[in-house]
């Protein structure tokens, strides 16, 4: 597959000449901070000679970093997602992702490369709200798709998408369990920024469902010492990839994660990791309302804190937990700190933690 010649916006179609010069345009119809500014200034990027474009990671567990990428590998991991998926020329996607990071680029870059019709929608809580033409294929973050699941005409739209893939975060049960009764593919997605946005998907409805992500084919994975995902895609980056997620295989090949290695809360002597005991969490207490970290201490090592955004009765939940895994505080805070793609931002809940006990 080559690169497309097109590239259709909104349902205006611009050669790579006329889009390459969209982002003064763009600026003076929608405004210089306009999200379509944005998107006419990342494809002046895109169209310019230089074969390396700047990509923003997440900051999820420390401080964002900027990375320069070639673009020939974003081409290369914008053809293995259309392949899998099947997308085709004339096709729409929807673009509702910011633009600094890999998830929102490579939207893009996806419809330069197969001709897709690019929807845009400032990224937003509810990016389903004031669309009337439903896209075939969409990439969302967690929150998004939980926020649209809560309104009985976004819930319709989202059901309609050909193709949704979620990523960005974690999927709680709640919510797989709501998505597994739609007619159209729903996927969950891993990757990260230097893997040019994913490396394997997992169904999570219909008859293919599972909680195992396969790989691309052109992907071979295994496991360090400590039991951390190592990636080798040579298509998307020359180097070999030490992940700080801890996974395991079965014996088809395929993974799960179990949680990041720098998530893990050594506390007298046992270890926890944050995601498990979130995950236990979700089954008595409401989605996006609490996160888990943790604070230094003299006897234990480390003390198991939980950051809450709203008042509520937590007994019940936390008694349901292990021991060892018990909160020792529990702090009320006016919202939970997130990173700029909406995962849970651990670096800020440590230090707000810390500043509080």
């Amino acid at each position: 597959m080559i690169m497309h010649p097109n590239i259709t916006i909104n349902g205006k179609t611009y050669t790579a000449e006329k889009a390459s010069l969209l982002k003064d345009r763009f600026a003076s119809e929608y405004g210089k901070d306009s999200f379509m500014a944005s998107l006419g200034g990342f494809l002046a990027e895109w169209y310019n000679d230089s074969p390396l474009l700047k990509v923003h990671t997440s900051g999820s567990t420390g401080t964002p970093k900027e990375l320069w990428v070639e673009k020939e590998r974003m081409m290369n991991s914008a053809r293995l997602t259309v392949s899998f998926l099947g997308l085709k020329a004339g096709d729409s996607a929807l673009l509702c992702m910011p633009l600094p990071y890999i998830a929102g680029k490579m939207v893009v870059v996806r419809s330069i490369i197969a001709g897709l019709n690019l929807i845009v929608v400032t990224p937003c809580g509810h990016p389903l709200q004031d669309i009337t033409e439903i896209p075939d294929f969409a990439a969302m973050i967690p929150m998004q798709v939980f926020n649209s699941l809560q309104h009985p005409e976004e819930r319709k739209k989202l059901m309609q998408i050909r193709h949704l893939i979620i990523g960005g975060g974690a999927i709680d049960k709640n919510m797989a369990k709501e998505l597994k009764s739609f007619p159209n593919a729903v996927w969950s997605t891993y990757g990260m920024t230097e893997t040019l946005s994913h490396i394997a998907l997992r169904r999570l409805n219909g008859s293919d469902a599972s909680e195992w992500y396969t790989p691309f084919d052109n992907v071979s994975l295994s496991l360090s010492d400590e039991g951390t995902l190592i990636i080798s895609a040579p298509s998307v980056n020359p180097e070999t990839l030490i992940t700080n997620d801890i996974a395991e295989f079965n014996d088809k090949g395929q993974f799960r994660i179990l949680g990041r290695k720098d998530n893990t809360i050594n506390t007298g002597g046992v270890k926890v990791q944050i995601e498990q005991v979130e995950e236990k969490l979700s089954h008595y207490l409401p989605e996006g309302s609490y996160m888990i970290t943790s604070v230094p201490d003299a006897k234990f090592g480390e003390k198991i804190v939980m950051l809450i955004s709203r008042k509520m009765n937590t007994d019940n939940a936390i008694n349901n937990l292990p021991p060892y895994w018990r909160p020792k505080h529990i702090i009320l805070i006016p919202v939970l700190p997130l990173t700029g793609t909406g995962k849970p931002d651990r670096a800020k809940a440590k230090a707000i933690a810390a500043g509080m006990i």
